[in-house]
């Protein structure tokens, strides 16, 4: 399949100025030129009309060709830029079919420009997530990914894990040397640098991933604490009915916000109590199970009726461990400060943050939101971040524990251990880049792309 030549249109579907139908592949000059009835030169936009094998004339527009290697990917790449009706660019895509080419797969432009070395996989990924990104902020950070800030900082881990691991092998396979590499003391400072960056890169990519896919926070509480309120103070919307009858929400509640640009899926759950209402259970069923996918919760209380501080999450909330696979950090919103005599503003307790507001009057609501950014990683004028997801996430989170096993393997002396677990980490860090990938991972990755790219 990476012999055929393919042709897709490769901007937005619908009427415009000006639609492009992309080809690339070994037959895409030939097919360039055939339509536009001109020898077309490397990197000039000829104006030109566009005819179909009957000698029919099918727009005006401009052509351009891009000889391989030097193209986006890797191949001969032609674009013809006609007018962006979708009849027009639709007869273009059939007469190049005509010609010899293939309609592309999802994502396959980028997926070729991947497999011919013009980018990796986080750059590939870049390329979606800046098309993508609803953000301001997270096109800066895709735009960063896409230029590689994210692939240099993998690589250059995993050359760092690469040369110690090669010392360590040495040691073991050249015992005459007498090199003791424990006793040296080399292996466990260069380890735990390697550690200290590692995570750097990991926060960063944490707040990376929350910019483009942005932050799900579940409101949960039990009846009348004023979840709904609150979701209609951050939406700044009516979304959820509000009354005084206990049980009103019975489903889940979903709103799309931005926080300066930082973008937050709220989700407003059932009120949290024991009901013998068949529709009330199955909301609050709902209400869990929103919880365990969430980002972080916010627990909602009646400031009125909570005990003297200081408070802690398992005598306030001790369903939360029974209830829940994981431990989802949570914040305590004290709500209906105006009832009472109380400030708006944060404290903590412990661990705790607790953040007393109104969300009927929306007093103190600029705290909640600065926590939720501040949640979010965002730094005001912060331009050092890079786009990423979750299985990126999910690849450090594995090669973190490599290295950590590896940490325990110099105490006890077992090196053979360690050099195992640090190709175990190169494995991981290299399933981010594309240096260690499946054909199945390929698939999932380049199949949600749009069809022009």
């Amino acid at each position: 399949m990476d012999q055929e030549t393919i042709v897709a249109i490769a901007t937005a579907s619908g009427s415009g100025g000006v639609g492009i139908v992309r080809l690339s592949g070994e037959k895409a000059l030939t097919i360039g030129s055939s339509i536009t009835r001109t020898q077309l030169k490397p990197r000039y936009a000829h104006y030109c009309s566009f005819h179909s094998s009957d000698n029919h004339a099918l727009d005006v527009g401009l052509a351009l060709f891009f000889p391989g290697p030097h193209s986006f990917t890797g191949e001969d790449v032609v674009e013809l830029q006609a007018h962006g009706g979708p009849v027009i660019l639709d007869l273009l895509v059939r007469e190049s079919c005509r010609l010899g080419a293939r309609q592309a797969l999802p994502g396959e432009f980028s997926q070729r420009a991947y497999l011919n070395d013009k980018i990796d996989l986080t750059q590939a990924e870049a390329i979606a997530d800046l098309i993508n990104s609803t953000t301001e902020q997270a096109v800066v950070n895709a735009s960063r990914s896409l230029q590689g800030v994210f692939s240099q900082k993998i690589n250059l881990l995993m050359a760092q894990v690469t040369q110690l691991r090669i010392y360590i092998e040495a040691a073991i396979d050249f015992p005459e040397e007498e090199i003791d590499f424990i006793e040296v003391g080399q292996v466990k400072e260069k380890l735990d640098a390697i550690i200290k960056q590692f995570q750097s890169i990991a926060t960063q990519a944490r707040q990376g991933s929350l910019v483009q896919e942005g932050m799900t926070l579940v409101i949960a509480g039990k009846p009348n604490a004023g979840k709904s309120s609150l979701l209609n103070a951050l939406s700044g919307n009516d979304t959820a009915i509000v009354t005084s009858i206990e049980g009103t929400t019975r489903d889940v509640l979903h709103e799309h916000i931005q926080i300066d640009g930082m973008p937050l899926h709220i989700v407003d759950t059932a009120g949290l109590r024991k009901s013998t209402d068949e529709i009330e259970r199955e909301g609050i069923r709902r209400a869990w199970a929103e919880m365990e996918v969430a980002d972080r919760i916010l627990l909602v209380v009646d400031g009125n009726t909570l005990p003297i501080e200081p408070l802690d999450m398992d005598s306030l909330w001790p369903e939360k461990g029974q209830m829940l696979a994981r431990d989802i950090p949570t914040t305590l919103i004290r709500n209906k400060c105006d009832l009472r005599e109380c400030q708006p503003g944060t404290s903590q307790s412990g661990n705790l943050t607790i953040i007393d507001l109104s969300a009927k009057t929306g007093a103190g609501m600029e705290f909640l939101k600065k926590h939720l950014k501040e949640c979010m990683g965002y730094t005001e004028g912060s331009t050092g971040s890079f786009s990423a997801r979750r299985r990126h996430l999910e690849a450090l989170d594995r090669a973190e524990r490599f290295l950590l096993d590896g940490q325990q393997q110099i105490y006890s002396g077992a090196g053979e251990l360690l050099a195992e677990d640090l190709r175990q980490c190169q494995n991981s860090l290299g399933e981010i880049t594309g240096a260690v990938s499946s054909d199945e991972l390929l698939g999932a990755i380049f199949s949600s792309f749009c069809i022009g790219k």
